[in-house]
């Protein structure tokens, strides 16, 4: 059932309601924090920019991550695996655009400052928040995997003041709450 308020429902090419649209829809209506997930393979430095990264349990400290399965970094992240969640900084929005397919490979390194975490991992040096982790288990669904990382250690830098991609675009100030 897709039901949208004061909206035409959009229609699929056989003219039923387009539940796979129309959730596209409200999920661009979800706010996220923008990051960027690092590794290494092979000797050389990988990356991709995610808004699709949540918390998962404080004990054992461990989040998730979604990665489409087509993403050069996918087939990266097997069990054991070590990766950097950097969650960036509002002036950060160049960084993000370049791990989204501004550019490929090393390149994408060439943009902000980047120095190995303790795993040897690319961490980005002023980005709000730095999540060391490894990866504990992946569930595939779908187009994307579920990477889950227990978490190794945790660098914070400066101000609460992330990027967040919100309706197709970023964010790059939201009102402080008191």
């Amino acid at each position: 059932m897709v039901t949208l308020a004061g909206m035409p429902v959009p229609l699929n090419e056989r003219g039923a309601p387009d539940v796979a649209g129309a959730f596209r829809v409200a999920m661009r209506r979800l706010a996220s924090t923008v990051a960027v997930i690092t590794t290494v393979d092979r000797g050389v430095r990988v990356g991709m920019t995610a808004s699709s990264v949540t918390s998962l349990t404080i004990d054992p400290a461990a989040l998730l991550v979604c990665v489409n399965q087509s993403a050069s970094i996918h087939t990266c992240l097997e069990i054991g695996t070590p990766f950097c969640v950097n969650l960036l900084a509002s002036a950060q929005r160049k960084i993000a655009a370049v791990f989204a397919g501004g550019l490929t490979g090393e390149a994408r390194f060439a943009h902000g400052t980047w120095t190995p975490d303790e795993q040897g991992v690319p961490r980005l040096e002023d980005a709000q928040a730095n999540v060391s982790c490894r990866v504990d288990r992946t569930l595939a669904y779908g187009t994307h995997s579920i990477v889950i990382g227990r978490v190794s250690g945790v660098r914070l830098v400066g101000a609460v003041d992330p990027l967040v991609f919100r309706d197709g675009r970023y964010i790059v100030r939201m009102d402080s709450a008191p």
